[in-house]
């Protein structure tokens, strides 16, 4: 990949980079494509050699991205993922056949970057995403999967024309920059689609907007609960169970597969796009597809962590919005344990009223802590929005100090949920891992 002349002695770390990146641009979310799309025709952007999916929704976008990764590496197929934000490095930010991006690469590409924007200003997001996207043109892969960092009609990621673009659920989240419905939100998260081109919509309630705008468009849409569907079935009786089910698309009908580690939606939703990829053949029975749910498990997303230095279990989860709270206390109730305990951080732009609100009757005991950057909301601010007896509220500096609080406090009966947001997930977790 093309460099400048400067000497390797006086080129930047990547952290130096990512520092200088937080830097150049005024306001962390500014959506748009004016800016981001005139320095990508100086780069000379195009992804013509690849098969492109583009995955847009309010929640349920990583683990559908990662179920679909895992299908393409188990039939050798290259394939690469562009995903945001990160949990612990920011080379998570991009794989390649599941293999973090190495400092370099980026390097290179935000020096190119660099050399082509000359006075036009990109946030830190558009940045790093210009970024990826060079990497990717000088490995490509077959397969590109782009995970949709905020919307979809005006994130970076819809630079790029998808082949197949994915929905996976529309609920509240981002208001501010998204609309306050559903109707509107899905309007913007339909903005991946393209003229002509397939559309996978995992809502089971799929906004009028969204099938409006499929039709504006002649999109080739496949939607839950009509091209494809999810059944509950037992092994033996074929009688609904909580545990087996069943998924079918057309033709396609497989039965007898098991409960994964990710939302059994998503796993529905990721099957569908598999079956529409062109030359992409994969084995629609019952164990090669039990075989991927296996396989699949996501960092920070209903993920267990049992250690003999922990008093109890310890469930991480990103979620940070109400739709991804009604799904925790779903799969909470699954779950058996004593006491529950919350390790809670957010933003303060997220709707933490209506976050908390799912898992006020589950949790007995909550430990706040203060996130410390600019949209971070305090553990007094989040304790206001919960308006709970004083003695089950505990109000922490940071989420460290929150969790080792909660730990000390809890028993290998109990079970402590760490929830609401990247930042607190990635806080514990590096303390743990």
């Amino acid at each position: 990949m093309p460099t400048n002349n400067k000497s390797h002695s006086a080129r930047k770390s990547l952290a130096q980079w990512l520092s200088y990146l937080e830097t150049i641009h005024l306001t962390e979310i500014d959506l748009g494509l004016t800016r981001i799309s005139q320095v990508a025709k100086r780069l000379n952007i195009d992804f013509s050699f690849a098969q492109v999916i583009t995955v847009a929704g309010t929640n349920g976008k990583g683990t559908t991205c990662a179920f679909i990764e895992n299908a393409l590496l188990a039939s050798d197929q290259t394939v690469a993922v562009y995903s945001s934000p990160h949990i612990e490095h920011f080379n998570e930010r991009l794989r390649i056949n599941n293999i973090d991006v190495d400092d370099q690469s980026l390097i290179d590409a935000f020096e190119q970057i660099e050399q082509q924007r000359d006075d036009i200003s990109l946030t830190y997001y558009e940045y790093t995403t210009l970024a990826a996207f060079l990497v990717l043109m000088a490995i490509k892969p077959a397969v590109i999967i782009l995970e949709v960092g905020l919307g979809g009609r005006l994130d970076a990621t819809n630079l790029i024309d998808a082949d197949i673009a994915v929905i996976t659920t529309i609920d509240l989240d981002h208001q501010a920059y998204l609309g306050n419905n559903r109707e509107s939100i899905g309007f913007e998260k339909a903005g991946i689609m393209r003229a002509n081109r397939k559309v996978v919509i995992g809502d089971t309630q799929c906004p009028q907007s969204v099938l409006d705008h499929a039709i504006d468009l002649n999109a080739v849409v496949s939607l839950r609960e009509h091209e494809f569907s999810v059944q509950q079935q037992d092994l033996v009786t074929n009688e609904p169970c909580q545990s087996l089910w069943g998924w079918r698309f057309g033709d396609l009908h497989v039965n007898d597969l098991n409960k994964p580690f990710i939302p059994q939606d998503n796993v529905a939703t990721a099957l569908t796009v598999l079956a529409l990829l062109d030359n992409f053949s994969l084995v629609f029975n019952t164990q090669s597809i039990n075989a991927l749910i296996e396989k699949t498990k996501v960092a920070g997303r209903t993920e267990l962590i049992t250690m003999k230095s922990l008093n109890s279990p310890v469930l991480l989860d990103v979620g940070h919005n109400p739709q991804a709270a009604r799904y925790l206390v779903e799969y909470l109730k699954s779950q058996k344990y004593n006491k529950l305990y919350a390790v809670s951080g957010m933003l303060k732009d997220k709707d933490i009223v209506n976050t908390f609100k799912p898992l006020l009757a589950l949790i007995e005991h909550w430990y706040l802590g203060d996130l410390s950057m600019p949209r971070g909301a305090s553990a007094e601010e989040l304790a206001e929005k919960l308006s709970l007896n004083e003695d089950s509220v505990n109000c922490f500096d940071n989420i460290t100090q929150a969790f080792r609080m909660a730990n000390k406090n809890s028993t290998a009966t109990d079970l402590i949920l760490v929830f609401g947001s990247f930042h607190t997930v990635a806080e514990v977790r590096r303390l743990l891992l």
